[in-house]
């Protein structure tokens, strides 16, 4: 069974309970899709991809996962802003997963973007988690 969904729920609390966070974005600005008319700021947990680590010994997946930051007011300023709050809340934290351990949850870049057709600035924040 993938650990995936685990992941997600504690990265999503561990997002949801941060008040900095709260006081940058808003209360429920965290989903996992971007909506016709968002509010913005928002964060959006955008695509993930889970693959097989297994050992002989031990059942492991590595995970790799996107957590877009959308703004549009103050443009990428903004959202560079939040990006830096959601890093410093996950980047190489220990989170307690429901039914896995996590092993690492490292950030392995980050980019920025305007999105021509609707003016809205991205910034999207990769990360690499290893859970068994």
């Amino acid at each position: 069974m993938s650990a995936a969904n685990a992941l997600l729920q504690a990265i999503h609390a561990r997002l949801a309970g941060d008040a900095g966070l709260t006081a940058l974005v808003g209360v429920d600005a965290i989903s996992d899709r971007l909506l016709a008319r968002p509010k913005l700021p928002g964060i959006v947990i955008g695509e993930m991809e889970t693959r097989d680590l297994s050992t002989v010994s031990e059942v492991g997946e590595e995970h790799f996962l996107a957590l877009q930051i959308w703004s549009e007011g103050d443009g990428r300023r903004q959202a560079l802003e939040i990006a830096a709050k959601v890093t410093a809340l996950l980047d190489n934290v220990s989170l307690v997963l429901q039914g896995a351990v996590l092993v690492s949850l490292l950030r392995t870049g980050m980019r920025t973007r305007r999105e021509l057709k609707t003016k809205y600035y991205l910034a999207e924040i990769r990360f690499r988690a290893v859970t068994e």
